[in-house]
């Protein structure tokens, strides 16, 4: 089906948050846009080479876009590559991804840009959006050329994994990128508070003799950026939020009319901490340790938190202080995960398997269906901007990138069968219920399990 010059999808549910649309209709695609959205689009005006999908029993959407994934290239092909990375997107209903810099070197310069957005269309798969380094090298000592990297084409600014401690080049940081009308995006972590933890401060580190992360190491680097922000008047975004007093703040912000945005990760949203004591298909192992424990695929960066937390960052997205649902899709070689939980890499593989996580909270009747593909649609649009108003809807005339899923159909995870090159996830021999049948992106069928 990949290539197909016109496809109608017909009678699947028509779910776009952008129009406040969900109805069973008809979609039909031509030359990579989204010609007619009908409740029944008639045999005799379908072009004679049109692909046909049966829509019934599946939901159709905008394509999901992912604020926050790791291609890894350049520098660590080992890892992931783009054209690995972007597969995985398209198999996980993704059409637009955010690449962050953290490669070898780092995208602090144009050079890196271009090669990356290269390396793209080349694979020819789905849209790809660099995001440039806040300070060259990553290294929080000088602010990067970001007018440079602004023509070039980031789409904010960020040193994640390397949060930018220094109170005063943050403010430069904030003050420029808000001039260019570009975010920055913080990992908010005090290292200080952290050190280095594998884990979440609480029970569950103590139990394992771990050393444990507190919550307030999130909190007061939080805290600061929203200051900061306010100081700036620039354009914030909060990574990967984790903590319920960190939703708080944010919502704090937004009631003082402030410019922040934030987002949550599939895992932070549906696994907690108990996760690091092993698991069996029905969640973790709370009794007595097996050797299930210490399972490496459960260390990420920021930890996993406790079921309170979990259940504050759900009831952020029902309230609308969080944005976006953003995987933070982090692969890693085996080599780099098959040690002491202490020496592991921080990092999972998400993008496949980020729909059916998240609508684990929507089958317990957590969350809703809409609000789901909200925050993978229209939600991560606030960050991007009116640059990108086309995506996110199922409007006539607009790009056609469109995801199929059932949200029923169950299945076994297996990272063995990922198309990403990390082969890591604490979901492995979880059944899952929800799945993506087809992405579209620009009109072409980049991936199809139907």
């Amino acid at each position: 089906m990949t290539g197909t010059t016109s496809l109608l999808i017909r009678g699947a549910r028509l779910l776009d948050s952008s129009t406040g649309m969900d109805r069973v209709g008809d979609l039909l695609i031509a030359d990579g846009a989204i010609q007619r959205v009908e409740a029944a689009i008639r045999d005799g005006s379908i072009p004679p080479d049109c692909q046909v999908i049966d829509g019934a029993g599946l939901v159709a959407c905008p394509g999901f876009i992912d604020l926050h994934v790791h291609l890894r290239e350049p520098g660590y092909e080992d890892k992931e590559t783009i054209e690995t990375g972007v597969q995985a997107a398209a198999r996980g209903g993704f059409t637009t991804v955010c690449c962050m810099p953290n490669a070898n070197p780092a995208m602090d310069n144009a050079s890196v840009v271009d090669y990356v957005l290269r390396k793209a269309r080349e694979a020819n798969m789905v849209r790809v959006l660099p995001i440039g380094c806040v300070t060259k090298g990553r290294e929080g000592h000088q602010l990067a050329e970001m007018w440079e990297l602004a023509q070039a084409g980031v789409v904010g600014f960020s040193d994640d994994g390397s949060p930018v401690a220094d109170p005063h080049l943050m403010r430069q940081a904030l003050t420029y990128a808000g001039g260019l009308g570009l975010p920055v995006i913080n990992h908010c972590e005090d290292t200080s508070l952290s050190q280095g933890a594998p884990v979440n401060e609480g029970w569950v580190s103590n139990r394992l003799g771990l050393h444990g992360w507190p919550a307030a190491a999130e909190e007061v680097m939080v805290a600061r950026d929203i200051e900061l922000a306010e100081l700036t008047r620039g354009r914030l975004h909060l990574a990967h939020l984790t903590t319920r007093k960190a939703v708080e703040l944010v919502r704090s912000a937004r009631e003082r009319g402030l410019s922040v945005t934030a987002e949550v990760t599939p895992h932070h949203l549906a696994l907690n901490e108990e996760w690091v004591l092993g698991h069996d298909n029905d969640g973790p192992l709370s009794g007595s340790l097996t050797g299930a424990a210490y399972d490496t695929a459960t260390k990420v960066n920021p930890p996993l938190r406790t079921r309170r937390d979990s259940e504050a960052l759900a009831a952020g997205l029902r309230d609308g202080v969080i944005d976006a649902i953003a995987t933070d899709h982090a692969p890693h070689a085996v080599t780099d995960k098959l040690v002491s939980y202490d020496d592991a890499a921080f990092g999972i593989s998400g993008l496949e398997t980020a729909l059916g996580t998240v609508l684990m909270l929507v089958h317990r009747g957590e969350l809703s269906l809409e609000l789901v593909v909200e925050r993978l649609t229209l939600g991560p649009l606030k960050l991007l901007g009116e640059s990108y108003g086309d995506l996110g809807t199922l409007r006539a005339g607009t790009p056609a990138d469109v995801v199929l899923f059932d949200p029923n159909e169950e299945w076994e995870v297996r990272a063995s069968d990922f198309v990403s090159k990390g082969k890591h996830t604490p979901l492995e021999g979880v059944t899952l219920r929800g799945r993506v049948a087809a992405a579209i992106a620009g009109g072409r069928v980049v991936h199809s399990a139907l």
